[in-house]
C-alpha cells in the first residue's frame, strides 16, 4: 500500500518565516487507503545547500523533535519527509517546506530604538505620532534582503514607496519589558541597484496609547514611540550591509494627527508628504531622531501568526436617523476598520463614529464608556482618495458617517464604504451544523466573538475602554477556541506572558499583560477561576495539540499557582477568605455589582482548587515528575475530602443549591459516592426547569452546567437549557438579532433598551463556552487522547434535533461526524485520519472501534434517541 505525506509543518508555525525555534518540531498529515499504518519515517533536511537524512522507527506524526543540529540565526532550510508502512514499502517524498529562522541572538541587533526628538505632553491623548526615514545606497545587485522589525508602539514600514508585510498593529502587545516581539519580512523585491530609502509610520497603541477604565493610563510601558529595524541586504557577490535604525535617521510629523486603540484616528490628508519613503524625497526640514534603549535580550520573534484583514463587508442597509444622520448597518457585529474611497474638497472632514447598538434611531455609544471610538479623515482635494486607519481597531455593527461629500446611499452602492474584519490570522479548524438555525446562528456568533477578540492576546471585549486579556474568559473559553481555530501558537505566547507577570507569590493577575486600575483590581489579588488559567488552560492545549512542551514551559508558573492556593487554604484545605469574583455575571447578580451570585464565591474557590491541583498532578505525570504527581494528587484528594465536608449535606444538595454549585460538583468529580452524585444530578436538573430552562449560572457555571447534566443522565434538560428562547438564555441573544455573544444574558433588554449596567459588551466570548458541548456531546466528537490521537465519536442526540456534524482539523487531519434520522434510523457518518483511531459510542449499542478512512454506521433510532 501507498501512503502520501503532506509537506512537513513547523512547529505552530502557519508560515515558519523568521522564527525564534532552534529545534522546531516538525508533523505532517498522510493520506494512505484503509489499513496502512506508519511504522518509520525518514527526514531530510537541506542545510546550505547539504541535504542530511536521519531515519526513525516510529508511528509518530505530530511534533517530533527536529532530526539534526541546532538552527542558527538567519539560517535557511528546507524539510520533507517519506514514510513507511508496515508491509516495509516507502512512500515518495512529501513535497519540501522552508523555514527561516529570525535573530536567535541578542548580539545579533545593532539597531537602537529611533523616534521624533520633540517634546511632547506625556498625559495627552493628542500627542501627534512621527514619521521616520533614511535613505541609503546599494553597490550591487540584490541576492536576499530581510527586515527585522519591532517598536515601541507600533510600526508599518515602508521601503521604496512601498508597503512592507500585510500585518497589522504589529508588533502586537506582550509584557513588553520582558518580551518585545519582533516580525521578519523577505524585502529582497522592494530594494533597487542605486539609491533606496526606507521609512516607517508609528502610532502609540498599547505601549503609550491610553489603557484601561476610568480614564485609564498613558506611557504604562515608555513614552517615546520608537522604530526598532534592521535591514540586512545580501549581495550576490556575498557581501552583507546592514541598515539599522540609528542616529543617522530623520523624523518629522506625518499626516495622522492623533491614534489610539480606544479613540480612533485623525488624518489630515493634506499634511501627506508625496514620496516621503522613496528614494529622492527632500527631507532637509525633518529633524534628526532621538535615539532610545532597548534590551535586545527582550527581543523575541513570534509564536503564532499576526493580526491581519481576513474579510471584507459591505453594508446591507443605509439609515436615515430621527436627528438627521445618516448610519451604515454591515449587517454583523465585527471587530476592524472601515475603509473609504472618497472624493472632495480639500479641508473637508468625513467623520465615521462607530458602536454596536443603535436605541432610539441612533447609534448609541453609551456602553463604550469612555472610548471615543471615531475616525475623521480630512480631505487633500485629489480626485478620489482612499483610506483606512492604521494604528487602532473598533468593535461595532453601526457606523454614523457624518460630512461625507456626495450622497452617502450612491457611495455605498459602489462600494466605496467597507468594513475590513481584523484579527490574528489563525487557521480555522472546526464547523458544527445543525437542523436548528437557531442553535446554528448561536455557533456563528460564537465564532465571530471569538475573532474579534482575538486581536493579538484573548480578550474580553473589543469596543469600550478596556480590552485586556482577561485570564477568567480565556481559561473558560479555551475548549471552544481550540476546536475553532488553530490558537496553539496563539495561546502558546500569551501564556509565556502569563508565566512573566505572574508574582513571586504565585498571584496569577486578572488579566495579561498586566495594567493598574484605579479601583478594585489593583493591588493584584488571587482569584479562582481566573487564577486557574495558569494550570487548566496548558492542559487545554496538551489535549487538543498533543503539544507536551506547553505543559513543560508552563509548569513552573502552574505549579507556582496551586501552591500558593494550598498556602491560602491552609490546614483545612477550604479557600474560604479573602477577595473572590466566584460566579461572576450570575444574571441573578444587581447589574452593577456582578460577583453578588446565588453560588457561595468560597464553594467556587475551593472547587476550582481541587480542578487545579488534579490537573497539575497529570501533568507533573505527563512530564515524568513521579514524586510531584504523587503529592498534588493527594493534595486533589484532600481538598476533595474538604470541600465534601464543607459544602456537600447528606442527602447530596449542596450548601448552595444553585445551578452553578452542582454543575462544579458534578463535573470537578467533588462528590465521594454514587447516590450523592446521583441526588446532586437530579436536583440540578430540578433547578433548571424550576427556573424555566433559563440561565441562572455565570463565568464559571455556565461553561459547566450543560455537561453536568449531561453527565448526570439528564441530556434532554441540557438541550431544554440550550434550546430555551427567553431570557436569560443563549438564544434569547440570537432572537434579539444578536451576531456575536452578549457579556451579559440580557445585554439588551426585550423592550430593545441597552441594559444600564456600565458593562454591557455586545461583544465577549466567555458565555459562548457552550459551544465546547455543542461540539462533543451535540455532535458528538471529541479528543480521547492528546492531540485527537484517538477519538470519542458520541453523539446524543436531543432537542428535537434531526442532523448535526462537526469538523475539525486535528493535528492528524480532518476528523468529522454527521448523523442523521432517516425513518427509525440512526445514520452516523464519521471520518478518521491516518494516525489516528476513534470509538463510536451511541446509546443502547456495543462500541465500534474505527481506524483511519470514511465510516458509515446505521442503528434502530430507539425511544431515547428518536426526535421529539
Amino acid at each position: 500500500m501507498s501512503a502520501t505525506p503532506s509537506a512537513p509543518s513547523i512547529e505552530h508555525h502557519r508560515v515558519p518565516f523568521g522564527i525564534g525555534d532552534r529545534r522546531p518540531r516538525l508533523s505532517w498529515k498522510t493520506t494512505a487507503a484503509p489499513g496502512w499504518a506508519q511504522v518509520g519515517y525518514e527526514l531530510e533536511v537541506t542545510r546550505n545547500g547539504i541535504p542530511a537524512t536521519r531515519r526513525v522507527e516510529s508511528a509518530e506524526s505530530v511534533l517530533v523533535p527536529w532530526p539534526g543540529p541546532d538552527l542558527v540565526s538567519r539560517e535557511r532550510a528546507t524539510v520533507r519527509v517519506r514514510l513507511t508502512g508496515e508491509d516495509g514499502i516507502q512512500s515518495e517524498w512529501s513535497d519540501p517546506s522552508t523555514l527561516e529562522t529570525g535573530l536567535l541572538e541578542a548580539s545579533d541587533w545593532v539597531a537602537k530604538p529611533v523616534g521624533g526628538a520633540w517634546r511632547e505632553e506625556f498625559e495627552s491623548d493628542d500627542r501627534r505620532p512621527a514619521l521616520v526615514r533614511r535613505a541609503f545606497a546599494l553597490t550591487g545587485p540584490v541576492a536576499s534582503a530581510r527586515l527585522y522589525a519591532s517598536a515601541h508602539g507600533l510600526y508599518e514600514v515602508e521601503i521604496n514607496g512601498r508597503r512592507v508585510g500585510d500585518d497589522a498593529m504589529s508588533p502586537g502587545w506582550t509584557s513588553y519589558a520582558q518580551r518585545l516581539r519582533y516580525y521578519s519580512y523577505d524585502v529582497t523585491e522592494h530594494l533597487v541597484d542605486g539609491e533606496n530609502a526606507i521609512g516607517s509610520w508609528l502610532g502609540d497603541g498599547w505601549y503609550r496609547g491610553r489603557l484601561g477604565w476610568r480614564g485609564g493610563w498613558r506611557n504604562l510601558f515608555g513614552s517615546d514611540l520608537s522604530l526598532i529595524a534592521q535591514l540586512e541586504v545580501t549581495y550576490t557577490d556575498g557581501r552583507v550591509e546592514t541598515i539599522a535604525t540609528d542616529k543617522t535617521w530623520n523624523a518629522a510629523f506625518g499626516p495622522i494627527v492623533r491614534t489610539g486603540n480606544y479613540d480612533g484616528e485623525d488624518y489630515d490628508a493634506r499634511d501627506e508628504q508625496a514620496g516621503w519613503s522613496s528614494p529622492g524625497f527632500d527631507d532637509s526640514a525633518w529633524t534628526p531622531v532621538a535615539v532610545r534603549y532597548r534590551d535586545p535580550a527582550t527581543l523575541t520573534a513570534p509564536d503564532g501568526p499576526p493580526v491581519r484583514c481576513t474579510q471584507e463587508v459591505l453594508p446591507v442597509a443605509v439609515i436615515d436617523t430621527p436627528s438627521g444622520g445618516t448610519v451604515l448597518d454591515f449587517g454583523q457585529n465585527l471587530v476592524g476598520r472601515v475603509r473609504i474611497r472618497v472624493s472632495g474638497e480639500a479641508g473637508q472632514t468625513v467623520t465615521l463614529r462607530t458602536a454596536e447598538v443603535m436605541q432610539q434611531g441612533e447609534i448609541y455609544t453609551r456602553p463604550l464608556r469612555e472610548a471615543r471610538s471615531t475616525d475623521n479623515y480630512t480631505l487633500a482635494g485629489r480626485e478620489v482618495e482612499e483610506w483606512e486607519p492604521r494604528f487602532t481597531m473598533h468593535g461595532f455593527r453601526f457606523v454614523d458617517v457624518a460630512g461625507w461629500p456626495g450622497d452617502v446611499r450612491e457611495a455605498v452602492a459602489r462600494g466605496a464604504i467597507v468594513a475590513r474584519v481584523y484579527h490574528s490570522d489563525m487557521e480555522r479548524t472546526g464547523w458544527f451544523d445543525s437542523s436548528d438555525e437557531l442553535v446554528n446562528r448561536l455557533h456563528e456568533n460564537v465564532v465571530w466573538s471569538m475573532r474579534g477578540n482575538f486581536v493579538d492576546i484573548p480578550t474580553d471585549c473589543p469596543q469600550r475602554d478596556e480590552r485586556v486579556g482577561w485570564t477568567g474568559d480565556i481559561q473558560v473559553f479555551a475548549p471552544t477556541a481550540s476546536f475553532l481555530y488553530d490558537v496553539s501558537g496563539f495561546l502558546g505566547s500569551w501564556l509565556k506572558d502569563v508565566a512573566v507577570e505572574q508574582l513571586p507569590d504565585g498571584t496569577v493577575p486578572w488579566y495579561v499583560p498586566a495594567i493598574p486600575a484605579h479601583q478594585m483590581w489593583t493591588p493584584v489579588r488571587p482569584g479562582a477561576v481566573w487564577g486557574d488559567v495558569a494550570v487548566l488552560t496548558p492542559w487545554v492545549l496538551y489535549e487538543r495539540y498533543g503539544d507536551v512542551a506547553v505543559l513543560a514551559e508552563q509548569y513552573e508558573s502552574a505549579k507556582g499557582w496551586v501552591d500558593l492556593m494550598d498556602r491560602l487554604s491552609g490546614d483545612d484545605h477550604l479557600w474560604n477568605e479573602g477577595f473572590q469574583l466566584g460566579d461572576w455575571l450570575d444574571p441573578a447578580a444587581p447589574p452593577q455589582d456582578p460577583a453578588d451570585a446565588t453560588t457561595d464565591k468560597y464553594l467556587v474557590a475551593t472547587a476550582y482548587f481541587a480542578w487545579s491541583a488534579r490537573h497539575l498532578s497529570l501533568t507533573a505525570e505527563v512530564l515524568g515528575k513521579a514524586d510531584e504527581a504523587e503529592h498534588y494528587g493527594l493534595l486533589a484528594d484532600k481538598v476533595r475530602d474538604a470541600f465534601a465536608a464543607e459544602y456537600l449535606l447528606p442527602d447530596g444538595r449542596l450548601t448552595s443549591d444553585a445551578q452553578t454549585a452542582y454543575s462544579l460538583a458534578i463535573t470537578f468529580d467533588l462528590i465521594p459516592d454514587d447516590a450523592r452524585r446521583a441526588a446532586a444530578g437530579r436536583r440540578l436538573a430540578e433547578l433548571v426547569e424550576a427556573a424555566g430552562n433559563r440561565i441562572a449560572t455565570g463565568f464559571a457555571g455556565t461553561p459547566l452546567v450543560s455537561d453536568a447534566l449531561t453527565m448526570a443522565d439528564a441530556v434532554d434538560t441540557a438541550y431544554d437549557l440550550l434550546l430555551e428562547r427567553e431570557c436569560p438564555s443563549w438564544l434569547y441573544a440570537v432572537t434579539q438579532g444578536a451576531t456575536t455573544i452578549w457579556e451579559r444574558w440580557d445585554s439588551q433588554l426585550p423592550d430593545g433598551r441597552v441594559n444600564p449596567g456600565t458593562m454591557t459588551s455586545f461583544n465577549h466570548y466567555a458565555l459562548g463556552a457552550v459551544a465546547d458541548w455543542m461540539h462533543r456531546v451535540v455532535a458528538g466528537l471529541a479528543p480521547a487522547e492528546p492531540g485527537y490521537r484517538t477519538i470519542a465519536f458520541r453523539p446524543q442526540p436531543g432537542g428535537g434535533l434531526t442532523h448535526a456534524s462537526a469538523t475539525h482539523e486535528s493535528p492528524y487531519g480532518t476528523v468529522s461526524i454527521a448523523w442523521r434520522f432517516e425513518g427509525d434510523e440512526l445514520v452516523v457518518e464519521t471520518q478518521v485520519p491516518v494516525g489516528a483511531s476513534a470509538v463510536l459510542e451511541l446509546e443502547g449499542h456495543e462500541p465500534i472501534a474505527l481506524q483511519h478512512g470514511s465510516h458509515v454506521a446505521r442503528v434502530p433510532a430507539g425511544v431515547a434517541l428518536a426526535p421529539r
